[in-house]
């Protein structure tokens, strides 16, 4: 996943846009990019893997001068993309995953489009999208094409004389927000952006919706469809805490996911609770709080140096990240009954590795792991999350437990029954804890409060827009307008 910031203002923007572009560091690890446009558009794009964006840009924004500009944080692609289309020299600036990017890229070049970005030997899937819209008979238009050919999804920015062109995709997977201040117009992946630049919430894009964002305020050019199933995950990992989605906070989800884990848990001894950092810690207060037993850090995370082990693409690098941001602290877990709240688990060889082996190392008496979602069994085909299916642990435990790979997994999705307890014990065996209890679909939904249509989630059933976009694709019913 990456973040995206747009900022319009009457006066320079550089130090607004900055700002609410370092603030979606969280989101991307790769590549770090910010274009502004005054009499021209001048644009940086930085390798932001080994060093922080602030340090990469912080020279930068002393040349770089506008009254517009955006921004993004990369978890994949070089970004942000120039083009001088049909309608105007533009940039732009993407988040999302396009699943069809080898068809879709064939069929430019058949039409004699070129390509001149490459991002790990592939096309660079922010130019496709850029070439796409430059297809349109103007740049509302060609979103809307880009929209309907691709498999995904797509929420961008787009840098134009005009202003800037806000763009969430159709299913409404990832967010977009609004926000106003002082002579100035904002949009952000993440609404933690906002307050410290004094920025107030104007509007939650809708799915689909397009505006036209510059220093005179908000115009709507396409209306947004009421159909959404934005990425549950968000909520559970992936958002940052201070951040809001359709108006609901993510520390406070994270806080309920904890209390509903709590409520489940009548039949253990434990001395404290603890989060993995940073996202396990939320869950992990709510946890405490619903159980009444105190919440203590036995790992700590070296902040200063080390990020997400989720979000690099490489699986060497996220191991070593996992490994060397974690700091045990022997005093606090000897000798101790601990519940370790959890986002999730993935393929489990992180958690395993790097976290129960240090608690055990320490000396705990006992280690009960708490995952805040539901046993993961499906990639996500919307963004850069959940890896391939062979990888995911719940995956794993099925192949042993059945001696081969099925595709109906329906029976082991159904928390209680037989198939699903003995998943989770093939799981809880292999990480090596001695109780192992997700959480369910329903009680995570619960905490986030939006009904259960309006939420993806795929990545634990395999059902919603995702496998439905899937099979209407194989029926031909997607149309390709390019």
């Amino acid at each position: 996943m990456s973040g995206i910031f747009g900022v319009a203002s009457k006066k320079d923007c550089m130090q607004t846009l900055f700002y609410g572009t370092d603030y979606h560091s969280h989101l991307g690890t790769e590549f770090g990019g910010m274009v502004v446009l005054g009499r021209d558009f001048t644009r940086q794009i930085h390798d932001i893997s080994q060093s922080q964006f602030k340090a990469k840009f912080f020279d930068d924004t002393k040349r770089m001068r506008g009254t517009k500009g955006i921004g993004v944080i990369s978890a994949l692609d070089e970004q942000p993309i120039y083009l001088n289309s049909r309608f105007g020299p533009f940039c732009i600036v993407t988040t999302g995953l396009i699943e069809n990017i080898d068809e879709l890229v064939r069929e430019l070049l058949a039409k004699g489009i070129s390509f001149s970005e490459v991002s790990r030997g592939c096309v660079n899937a922010t130019e496709l999208v850029a070439k796409i819209i430059n297809q349109g008979d103007d740049i509302p238009d060609g979103i809307e094409k880009m929209f309907e050919c691709i498999r995904g999804s797509c929420s961008l920015l787009l840098l134009h004389k005009d202003g800037i062109y806000a763009a969430r995709d159709r299913f409404g997977f990832t967010p977009l927000v609004v926000g106003r201040k002082k002579d100035a117009y904002a949009v952000t992946s993440e609404t933690s952006a906002f307050p410290n630049i004094d920025v107030k919430i104007v509007k939650y894009l809708m799915p689909g919706e397009i505006v036209l964002i510059n220093e005179n305020g908000l115009v709507s050019k396409r209306a947004g469809r009421k159909q959404q199933q934005i990425c549950t995950f968000l909520w559970i990992y992936t958002g940052f805490p201070a951040s809001s989605y359709e108006g609901i906070n993510v520390e406070i989800v994270r806080e309920r996911c904890g209390r509903y884990l709590a409520k489940r848990d009548k039949d253990i001894k434990l001395d404290f609770v603890c989060g993995v950092p940073d996202s396990g810690i939320a869950h992990a207060l709510g946890y405490a709080m619903e159980s009444g037993k105190p919440y203590r850090r036995p790992l700590v995370k070296y902040t200063p140096g080390y990020g997400r082990s989720y979000t690099p693409p490489s699986q060497d690098t996220r191991d070593l990240i996992a490994k060397m941001k974690l700091i045990p602290i022997k005093e606090i877990i000897k000798g101790n009954s601990i519940v370790v709240c959890e986002d999730s688990i993935v393929r489990g060889t992180q958690l395993k590795n790097f976290t129960i082996k240090k608690l055990w190392d320490a000396g705990a008496k006992q280690i009960h792991v708490r995952p805040a979602c539901p046993p993961l069994m499906f990639p996500c085909c919307f963004e850069l999350s959940t890896r391939s299916i062979s990888e995911l642990a719940a995956r794993k435990a099925i192949r042993d437990i059945e001696g081969r790979d099925l595709q109906d997994v329906s029976e082991y999705t159904e928390a209680g029954s037989k198939k699903y307890e003995k998943m989770v014990d093939w799981i809880r065996k292999d990480v090596d804890v001695t109780t192992l209890r997700y959480q369910t679909i329903d009680d995570m939904v619960r905490a986030i409060g939006l009904p259960k249509e309006k939420l993806c989630l795929y990545c634990w059933s395999g059902r919603g827009l995702c496998d439905g976009q899937k099979k209407c694709l194989r029926r031909g019913k997607v149309a390709n307008t390019i």
